[in-house]
């Protein structure tokens, strides 16, 4: 096997800002010093003409550097921010949802150099180092070769996808049905509003004639009663537009791109999405990526949904739910969702920032020493995930991903010799578990150790094997509305539901005083409960100051941080310190795994 390349995307904008500092070539022509491209009605503005795609090949391989200005990083988290950054290698600009996305075209070991500078310290042990180049070159190449270990996400078949919004930024509003007075009954839709109409029906014809590749997808599979209901795309409803909507069955589908990602988008979707559920509404939502990726199983979805009369409309429960089927939204996040580019440079994959970071001769070393190197399990390249802190226990990929069980992600205690763990998936060892302190390689607050594995915006806390966080009512059921987009009243508990090997919630019910539901994955649960990510899924909830049956306060004791899921980083920087070699750390994690060497 040669070494491949990769392509990294870098920033998704209406606008790119970069300066070629050494020459590149793009048509035979050469080019150098700053550049500008934007992005104009689904076409990339360079230099006064119009492109599809633009791409910068380097004169020299040797000398190819460029930088991108205004980069976004840590997208989502506390420490979100912007800065510019230098990329080896050539640089490619593409039109995506109305976006420009800046991808950088590199060689597979120059990627993972900067990938252990950005994801570890260079005070970081040789052997962790090591560790991490094998997981990060296993990741990266099981996902490049499509292979079998990353199975494509798609939100539970019965519920309705409550996050983010639909494909053009739109409230949908629906003002009700009226049956005829007569023998015959026949079904009549107040749908536009007369007043916009007008406005209305040119932008629908706008975006039926520039439909997405998703909805181009979408529409081919359900037009023409294909699942024995009629659809109506770019259907205009009291203001607004919906992407597709069947009116008999009250059902909405809504494609997302990736502008929904943006904070005040989802803030938007979400009281656009608790409204329709007010109005009866279903509204299935999906990703331009999950659709191109897995069509046949989104339609397996809406087929479900329009086959299950009782799950179209969610039930708004009284009170405690009491008497009350209780719906759920159980959603996960996968990485291996991009189509037009192999990884991103965030969290959401791998830490990538280009040469901005600069490597140490340490960090050269490691990928060097491990040059080719992957984890297999069965002949198959291991889905090597990794978190910050397990917290004591190892968690399995199914907890937090789709419904499969790899061997080598399993249930283990995080010591050696391994000690025998406690069921961490009943709730009473789980809570004597979470409030207690056992020992493990990640139980640590030694600053040098943390220090390997963490950056500097990452060390505002060294709590992570066991934690707290503390919310006033009002704190928490205002968190929830805007992290949910459903106002749930005021917030009378939260109730485990399912818990994984490691003691980390898999389901979790919100009972409120106007609303109750099960949510889930991990990172759904997180997200919810934090205005960034709550450090873990693994906690135990108090109440306190009760009146009227209403907590004033709520204290949440949880332990690690991340999945939990593979590799422990600081688990692995305390074995490094122990003087356990890289394939010792490695085979501690990945269970029954070996160590092969593919180019």
């Amino acid at each position: 096997m040669i070494e491949p390349k990769v392509s990294v995307g870098i920033l998704f904008e209406t606008q790119i800002e970069f300066v070629l500092l050494a020459p590149y070539r793009l048509d035979g022509e050469e080019i150098k010093g700053k550049q500008t491209a934007t992005c104009s009605n689904g076409n990339i503005l360079w230099q006064g003409c119009l492109y599809k795609e633009l791409v910068f090949e380097p004169v020299c391989e040797e000398q190819a550097e460029f930088e991108i200005l205004n980069v976004t990083i840590g997208i989502n988290f506390h420490w979100e921010r912007k800065e510019n950054q230098r990329f080896q290698g050539a640089f490619k600009v593409i039109v995506e949802d109305r976006k420009l996305t800046g991808i950088n075209l590199v060689s597979v070991e120059d990627y993972l150099t900067s990938v252990i500078s950005s994801e570890m310290s260079a005070t970081a042990s040789l052997e962790l180092l090591k560790a991490h180049a094998v997981i990060s070159r296993s990741w990266l190449l099981a996902n490049m070769q499509g292979s079998n270990n990353n199975p494509t996400p798609q939100p539970n078949s019965l519920t309705p996808a409550l996050s983010k919004g639909e494909g053009e930024g739109v409230t949908t509003d629906v003002l009700g049905t009226e049956s005829g007075s007569g023998s015959s009954s026949k079904q009549h839709y107040h749908t536009a509003n007369c007043v916009s109409y007008g406005c209305l029906k040119g932008k629908q014809k706008e975006l039926k004639d520039n439909s997405t590749e998703a909805e181009k997808v979408i529409w081919n599979l359900i037009r023409d009663n294909q699942l024995g209901e009629k659809f109506r795309r770019q259907y205009i409803i009291s203001d607004y537009i919906v992407d597709f909507v069947c009116l008999t069955k009250k059902l909405i589908l809504e494609i997302d791109g990736k502008y929904h990602n943006d904070p005040e988008q989802i803030k938007k979707d979400n009281e656009r999405t608790s409204e329709l559920n007010r109005l009866g509404f279903k509204v299935l939502r999906f990703t331009n990526e999950e659709i191109i990726s897995n069509p046949e199983k989104i339609i397996r979805i809406i087929s479900k949904s329009l086959s299950s009369q009782d799950s179209l409309t969610p039930a708004l429960s009284k009170g405690e739910g009491e008497g009350v089927t209780t719906d759920e939204f159980i959603k996960w996040y996968e990485r291996s969702d991009h189509t037009r580019f192999d990884v991103c440079a965030d969290d959401h994959c791998q830490r990538y920032q280009g040469i901005t970071r600069a490597s140490t001769e340490i960090v050269r070393q490691a990928v060097a020493a491990t040059r080719g190197q992957v984890l297999l399990y069965d002949t198959k390249i291991c889905d090597a995930r990794f978190s910050k802190c397990c917290g004591g226990a190892f968690e399995e990929f199914q907890s937090c991903w789709d419904d499969i069980k790899h061997p080598y992600l399993a249930k283990q205690s995080d010591s050696k010799p391994v000690v025998e763990l406690p069921d961490l998936t009943v709730e009473a060892e789980a809570e004597k578990w979470i409030r207690t302190s056992p020992e493990a390689f990640c139980n640590t607050t030694d600053k040098a150790v943390l220090s390997q594995v963490l950056n500097n915006y990452d060390q505002e806390t060294i709590d992570f094997y066991r934690w707290k966080v503390e919310y006033s009512q009002k704190e928490l059921s205002k968190l929830i509305h805007t992290r949910s987009g459903i106002d749930f009243g005021d917030i009378l508990d939260l109730v485990p539901v399912e818990r994984g090997t490691s003691g980390r919630l898999v389901k979790l019910k919100i009972v409120g005083t106007k609303r109750t539901l099960i949510i889930g994955k991990e990172l759904e649960i997180r997200r919810t409960l934090s205005a960034s990510h709550l450090y873990s899924s693994a906690f135990v909830v108090d109440k306190s100051n009760v009146a009227n049956r209403i907590p004033g306060k709520f204290t949440l004791t949880g332990a690690g941080w991340g999945h939990g899921v593979g590799l422990c980083q600081i688990g692995a920087a305390v074995m490094g310190e122990k003087g356990y070699s890289y394939d010792g750390i490695l085979l501690h994690y990945y269970i029954g795994a070996s160590i092969e060497k593919l180019y």
